[in-house]
């Protein structure tokens, strides 16, 4: 195992979707997974974050097996953001703090919220009812909620895939620029190569034939 790996799988099987011998994702750095649809992207961030698990192999967080670590503590440091995330009932603000209540974390202010609304580019009213966002504003939504929940870990599946491509390289900075300030770690499926190619550290190639395939890093 690669001591400078936040994830590491080793002979990881799922179905017929994942066969993958041995693979790690470093601690602090932004790994993009491009590859065909069917190709199993969505469902290796699954199994990152322990939504499923695997049918044989293992999967490690900090060198500890993901079948020991309990779901809810994974979760609070390694957060997922599906391609098509859930929006509650109610507000803007309710919706922000949805996450930060189930984690029982201190509640931020509401100039917190509305700074946090910028940053995605989001003008909207905190009691503005949600319901009545376009796809691409419910999708910067979820990802404000999920920025505030500041995890150690962004699992993100295509986060900009509503965004035209403007907003979409300003909110991909955004998020970028958060992991390198505050050495986060970020997994993001993509189907921008430009994307990938501008921002990433590492690229991983997924294929519905062959194993994932590792690009390189600019790092090393």
């Amino acid at each position: 195992m690669n001591n400078r790996a936040l994830f590491h799988l080793e002979n990881v099987q799922y179905k017929h979707i994942l066969d993958i011998p041995a693979l790690d994702i470093p601690s602090a750095q932004i790994t993009c997974i491009l590859g065909p649809s069917g190709s199993g992207k969505t469902t290796f961030l699954r199994l990152l974050n322990k939504i499923i698990s695997p049918d044989s192999g293992s999967i490690y967080y900090q060198a500890q097996e993901l079948k020991k670590i309990k779901s809810i503590e994974l979760r609070r440091k390694v957060c997922l953001l599906s391609q098509e995330p859930r929006i509650f009932e109610g507000n803007i603000k309710a919706n922000l703090l949805q996450g930060i209540r189930f984690q029982e974390k201190s509640l931020p202010s509401e100039e917190s919220l509305r700074d946090i609304l910028d940053q995605v580019k989001l003008k909207k009213s905190l009691e503005e009812d949600s319901k009545l966002l376009s796809g691409g504003e419910k999708q910067r939504l979820a990802l404000a909620r999920i920025l505030l929940l500041n995890p150690e870990v962004f699992l993100l599946d295509e986060p900009s895939s509503s965004l035209d491509d403007a907003t979409e390289e300003l909110i991909i900075q955004r998020i970028t620029q958060e992991a390198e300030n505050h050495q986060k770690t970020v997994v993001m499926v993509t189907h921008s190569k430009a994307i990938a190619r501008k921002f990433a550290d590492l690229i991983i190639h997924f294929s519905e034939s062959q194993s994932p395939l590792v690009e390189g890093s600019e790092s090393e």
